[in-house]
């Protein structure tokens, strides 16, 4: 796999939006996910409208979840933080190592530091995170 594609490619190589759908037909909750503008917009994918819109409520729309995605990126910056050796570009061979299972191992310590001492994250929606024991179930 080449390290420079892009998020929105692997994407589209991937089934998620179709599991996405399934899980949507047997629960009342109604998930999607949000992508920058090189994602294809659909039924579960939303973006940010064009820079062009005049509209008032696209604009608010673009502002609240610009700000959103801006925690996202925060959670995704305190795992490699914490734990360095999930640096893809320095550390990770994705050939050689069994790499998927290795980021969650780390993206679920990074959960576990964020029960125990908060993240930027939990500040910025000013909420408190779970306890270490609801987080583990306990």
């Amino acid at each position: 796999m080449d390290v420079s594609t892009h998020d929105a490619g692997i994407f589209r190589g991937t089934e998620f939006i179709e599991q996405l759908r399934r899980l949507c037909e047997y629960t009342a909750n109604r998930y999607v996910l949000y992508g920058d503008a090189a994602y294809p917009i659909s039924e579960f994918l939303l973006k940010l409208y064009p820079q062009t819109t005049a509209d008032v409520d696209a604009m608010n729309f673009n502002r609240s979840m610009s700000a959103v995605r801006q925690a996202v990126d925060w959670g995704f910056e305190k795992v490699v933080r914490e734990w360095a050796f999930v640096d893809f570009h320095k550390n990770l061979k994705v050939m050689k190592q069994d790499v998927p299972n290795i980021y969650k191992v780390a993206c679920l310590l990074a959960n576990c530091h964020s029960c125990l001492y908060g993240s930027q994250i939990s500040q910025f929606f000013n909420v408190h995170p779970p306890t270490l024991q609801q987080y583990l179930q306990l």
